[in-house]
C-alpha cells in the first residue's frame, strides 16, 4: 500500500509476540483481516492486539510515537462513552522486523462498514453521545499542531490539488474541484476541542446495531470542533445525519466544516487505495456520494 513499506510475516510476528509474552503459545497468534493502513495486527489470545507499524522509520522516533499513542489511548478512555482499548506494552524490533510495536487490549465486537448503521437512529444516537463527550474532555491548554486534519482547511489546497490530478477518470473531477472551492474558504470559530480525529467505519465497532466500542485512539488530541463529524459522512444517511446534528445542535457553519473535513479524508482514499486497498477506496467513493447528494450542501 505504501512506499518503503515493511513487511511481516505470520512465523516473524509469532516469534516477536513469545518474545514479550514467553507463556503464549503459538495458535493464541492470529493474523486479524483488516482494511487498516497503518498497522499490521495480531490478535494474542482472547485479551489483546498487537499491532506493528505498516512503514517504518528511525526506531528512537517511532518508540517516541507509540509511547504518545499510549499517553492519549489513557486519555480518550477516560472520558469515552464506550470502551476502547488500553495500552499494555511496548515491542522492542529484530532483524527482520526493525521497528518497535505496540500492545493493547481487545475490543471484541463487529467493525462497522460504511452501510452497516446507515439508517441506525439507534447507532446514530450513540455517536453523538460519544462525540459529545470527548468534546467536554479538558484540551489543558493545548491546541492543534501538526500538518493533518484539524487545523486550517485551506492548508491542504495542494493535497487536494493533487488527488483531483490522480483522481481524473475515476470520480467527477470538476465537480469536486468546485465543491472544494466552497468548502475550503468556510471560517473558523470556537476553540479547538478534543478529538478523535479519525472516526472512519474501520475504527468504529458495533454489537447488535449500536456503538460497541472505538479503535486507534492514539490520535485523540485538541483539534477544529468539526473534524469528528467526518462520521457522520462516512457512515450515517440523511436522516440519521440530521439526528446527530440535532443531538449536538450543530449550526450551520460547522456543520459544513465537517463535510469539509471528510471530503478532504475521502479524496484521497479513492485513487490512492484504488488497487492496493480496496475497501478503503470504496469508503472514499461512498463518502463523497453523500456529500454530493446531500441536499442541504449544495455542493
Amino acid at each position: 500500500m505504501h512506499e518503503n513499506q515493511l513487511s511481516l510475516g505470520r512465523t516473524e510476528a509469532v516469534r516477536l509476540v513469545r518474545g514479550l509474552f514467553p507463556s503464549v503459545s503459538e495458535p493464541e497468534v492470529t493474523a486479524v483481516e483488516s482494511a487498516g493502513t497503518v498497522n499490521y495486527v495480531y490478535r494474542v489470545g482472547t485479551w489483546c492486539a498487537a499491532r506493528f507499524p505498516i512503514q517504518g522509520g528511525d526506531a528512537r522516533e517511532v518508540r517516541e510515537v507509540l509511547l504518545a499513542e499510549h499517553s492519549a489511548m489513557r486519555e480518550f478512555a477516560a472520558v469515552s462513552t464506550v470502551p476502547s482499548p488500553l495500552p499494555v506494552a511496548i515491542g522492542e524490533p529484530s532483524g527482520e522486523y526493525p521497528s518497535p510495536w505496540s500492545v493493547q487490549t481487545w475490543i471484541d465486537g463487529e467493525i462497522a462498514t460504511p452501510a452497516s448503521v446507515a439508517s441506525s437512529t439507534s447507532f446514530a444516537v450513540d455517536l453523538a453521545a460519544l462525540i459529545a463527550s470527548l468534546r467536554r474532555a479538558d484540551t489543558k491548554g493545548r491546541s492543534f499542531s501538526g500538518e493533518g486534519r484539524g487545523g486550517e482547511l485551506a492548508a491542504h489546497d495542494a493535497w487536494i490539488a493533487q488527488c483531483l490530478q490522480q483522481s481524473d477518470g475515476l470520480l467527477p473531477v470538476d465537480r469536486l474541484r468546485r465543491a472544494w472551492a466552497s468548502l475550503r474558504s468556510l471560517p473558523r470559530h470556537g476553540d479547538d476541542v478534543m478529538s478523535h480525529k479519525d472516526l472512519i467505519p474501520g475504527n468504529v465497532i458495533l454489537r447488535d446495531g449500536r456503538l460497541e466500542g472505538i479503535l486507534d485512539t492514539g490520535g485523540f488530541g485538541p483539534a477544529d470542533p468539526a473534524l469528528d463529524l467526518v462520521a457522520v459522512w462516512h457512515m450515517l444517511d440523511f436522516i440519521r445525519r440530521e439526528t446527530v446534528r440535532a443531538n449536538l445542535a450543530i449550526g450551520d457553519l460547522e456543520w459544513q466544516r465537517g463535510a469539509a473535513w471528510a471530503y478532504e479524508q475521502a479524496i484521497g482514499l479513492v485513487w490512492y487505495y484504488a488497487e492496493s486497498n480496496p475497501t478503503m477506496s470504496a469508503l472514499g467513493r461512498s463518502t463523497l456520494d453523500r456529500l454530493l447528494t446531500d441536499p442541504l450542501l449544495g455542493l
